[in-house]
């Protein structure tokens, strides 16, 4: 057996690929070499940086030291969806393509035997696998349906990387998440829906008063009524108004003037001495 070196692992895994048939499943192993070419090469990884393992459903990369995970984490992040849209965006329903991905670091020993292929062993390579089949990454991806992905690191990519937030990795984006093994607890980052699934509030929905708005209207000031300025009155003799006797001068009525006397439901002593009614 060669002496294990430290690799970059990569896994892959396409969801629900037992259930299409064998047409379709060849479609969705072609298209997800062809994605992860192009992941890698917008990554700058070269041929002989790599090497693959074909598992089925997904692929096993193993990527030498000397490709920066900076690198490879953006172009997971960005490539890889966009790829994966752009097959959906074509492909019927029976051949749509989703991706768990893990990305994860240690030290890794090929085992080849004439005859056969593969031979990977190494521990920290197991954990990375158990890490990919885990619920909580199946779950998340099955949350996600407006996404064709969800990528999880193991611990040392988040410590080394992750979270000194380097171009495009921004830690914030990832929350941990404990997966339970055979022989303990995995720790491992997960990282956050870009678009979560739920609707939008519509654009032209009103928006909730506020406490001002639910005060009540203060009552409008009462009008106020001008007052019209008085007429004026000229009365010659003593005229009678509703059974008033008006005789004599009188000023200051409704800022006009009256000529007479007024007698207001009683009686008014004349000149002469005599007292006439206030009515006829």
């Amino acid at each position: 057996m060669r002496e294990p070196v430290n690799r970059t692992i990569l896994l892959l895994d396409i969801e629900r690929f037992s259930r299409r048939d064998d047409v379709v499943q060849a479609v969705l192993r072609r298209t997800l070499n062809k994605i992860v070419d192009q992941t890698l090469e917008a990554a700058g990884v070269e041929a002989t940086q790599q090497y693959r393992e074909d598992r089925g459903d997904g692929l096993i990369v193993l990527l030498s030291g000397d490709v920066a995970k900076t690198v490879l984490l953006r172009s997971l992040l960005t490539t890889t969806p966009e790829l994966l849209h752009e097959h959906n965006l074509l492909a019927s329903e029976s051949a749509q393509m989703r991706l768990r991905i893990v990305l994860a670091v240690g030290e890794v020993a090929h085992d080849p035997h004439t005859g056969t292929t593969g031979g990977l062993v190494g521990h920290d390579l197991n954990q990375a696998c158990r890490l990919l089949d885990a619920d909580v990454l199946r779950s998340a991806l099955a949350a996600r349906r407006n996404e064709h992905c969800v990528l999880a690191v193991s611990a040392p990519v988040y410590e080394g990387v992750v979270r000194h937030g380097h171009r495009g990795v921004r830690p914030e984006h990832w929350r941990e998440a404990d997966v339970t093994v055979k022989d303990g607890v995995l720790p491992a980052w997960i990282h956050q829906s870009a678009s979560p699934d739920r609707a939008p509030a519509p654009a032209d929905a009103p928006a909730p008063p506020s406490a001002a708005d639910r005060a009540p209207a203060p009552a409008p000031a009462p009008a106020t009524q001008e007052r019209s300025p008085g007429a004026v009155f000229h009365f010659h003799g003593a005229p009678v108004i509703h059974g008033s006797l008006v005789a004599g001068d009188q000023h200051g009525v409704s800022g006009g003037q009256v000529t007479g006397d007024v007698v207001l439901g009683g009686t008014t002593r004349t000149e002469d001495g005599t007292t006439d009614g206030s009515r006829p």
